[in-house]
């Protein structure tokens, strides 16, 4: 009885400290950046992102070819660049429109068709996880306004009450979650076209935004939130330290849920949580300078679009190697990739799409360990372009994206590593140590014996 009571004093105890070490955030940017970033999300490296909604039924966006530029060709913005006369791309969208729908479709009525038939998250979910992906993102709302869940904020403009009268948001994330990933939400602060937001934006934020936030967190949990659409007002306008103190502190998710940097027309790479740079660009503030420094993830889709844009061709797609070699490029500078599929409208991932993330799962499989839970390794200069560094532990992993036809020369290395191996492969590497400095022989492997095309990684273990 005596050892009883004391085990359940310890308890107590033990109960008491981690009431008193839980972190309180404040309503304040000082506070909010304070909190660290789970773990999980710098050790996943890779997730998919979703664009997908009314705008994958016109699927339709011009090209670089036709002289637009990056943001131009975004599919997603169709409603935008169809009713904004004044942006230089209105004309294409305009012809494309009025010739294949007539001059009277009004883009609402594009909900009609988006009837998601041949939907099957459980397919979309193992083919993420087979892809590699750690995480998914999907686009809750996006700046159209149309929400993917039964959102009362959003009555009779949801994917439940109109539409496929399915519940997108709650049944992808079911799957995902069945098949071990971390789901999460992109989310569009502004809504281009609501009244409310339009004439009154205090009464938004207060009566539509936040509520419909909290709302889409403790329903369905997830773990990431993506903010977007920030650029109109400044964080304050936003009420964003609000929101964030409330999702640290009280939310289902509090202890693991991740947020981006998207909060106001001044947090981008300043405040918030991670931060995001898209198709490589850098938005109020320099991403660049903090890469390793900070968690950060970088966000683009397979082609120019995030959302589907059936007015591509094969030539704008990136290839799997390319988006093998982007991966292991973002890791290597201590981020993460996010990247984005575009759904059809009836649901169907396009087959270039699953193509592509077949691909990269394929190599992950064989080279996942120089990607997964890695921290950047830097030296004081890069050997030669298209060889990446990243360190788990005591070991290295050099990765090439080229295969070396030469010797391999790493400076300022720790100690003479206990081996040194080509992953995938049991071809014996020959290695030097001297100085710090190790030489790496690539060994003769004949194509049978290729580990996998795209990069290969040498593994050194011990030496750090």
């Amino acid at each position: 009885m005596k050892k009883i009571i004391i085990y359940g004093i310890l308890l107590g105890l033990l109960h008491v400290g981690s009431l008193f070490s839980q972190q309180t955030y404040e309503a304040n940017w000082a506070s909010i950046d304070s909190r660290p970033v789970p773990q999980w999300f710098s050790d996943a490296k890779f997730g998919i992102f979703i664009h997908w909604g009314l705008y994958s039924v016109p699927a339709w966006g011009p090209l670089p070819s036709d002289g637009a530029g990056i943001y131009d060709c975004y599919a997603e913005w169709y409603w935008w660049k169809l009713s904004d006369k004044q942006n230089k791309v209105n004309p294409l969208f305009t012809a494309f429109h009025n010739k294949t729908y007539g001059e009277d479709f009004k883009y609402q009525d594009f909900v009609q068709d988006f009837r998601c038939g041949m939907f099957n998250p459980g397919e979309w979910a193992k083919l993420f996880r087979e892809a590699g992906a750690r995480y998914v993102v999907l686009t809750s709302k996006h700046h159209e306004g149309f929400a993917l869940w039964p959102s009362a904020q959003s009555w009779n403009w949801n994917s439940v009450d109109v539409g496929p009268h399915r519940d997108l948001c709650g049944d992808l994330t079911e799957a995902v979650k069945k098949e071990g990933l971390h789901m999460g939400f992109y989310y569009s602060l502004y809504e281009w076209f609501n009244p409310l937001y339009k004439n009154n934006v205090e009464k938004y934020v207060d009566e539509h935004m936040i509520p419909q936030m909290k709302d889409l967190v403790t329903r369905y949990s997830p773990e990431v939130i993506f903010a977007d659409g920030e650029w109109d007002h400044p964080s304050e306008t936003w009420k964003s330290v609000e929101f964030l103190a409330w999702l640290y502190n009280e939310s289902p998710v509090k202890e693991t849920v991740v947020a981006n940097d998207r909060w106001g027309k001044e947090t981008r790479s300043k405040h918030g949580g991670y931060y995001t740079t898209e198709y490589d660009l850098v938005h109020d503030g320099n991403v660049k300078d903090t890469k390793i420094a900070h968690p950060w993830e970088e966000c683009r889709g397979i082609g120019h679009s995030f959302g589907y844009n059936r007015n591509e061709n094969l030539a704008d797609y990136s290839t799997s190697e390319q988006l093998v070699h982007l991966l292991v490029e973002k890791v290597a500078m201590g981020g993460n990739l996010l990247l984005n599929i575009g759904p059809t409208a009836d649901g169907r991932i396009p087959v270039i799409m699953q193509q592509r993330l077949t691909d990269m799962g394929g190599w992950l499989k064989v080279n996942g360990e120089a990607i997964y839970d890695t921290s950047p390794w830097v030296m004081n200069k890069q050997p030669e372009a298209g060889i990446y560094f990243t360190a788990k532990g005591k070991d290295l992993y050099v990765i090439c994206t080229q295969f070396p036809g030469k010797t391999i020369t790493i400076p300022s290395v720790g100690k003479r590593p206990a081996s040194v191996t080509l992953l995938g492969s049991k071809a014996p590497v020959r290695y030097s140590y001297a100085g710090k400095s190790i030489g790496i022989t690539p060994p003769s492997i004949s194509p049978a014996d290729n580990p996998y095309d795209y990069a290969w990684v040498f593994k050194l273990s011990g030496c750090l």
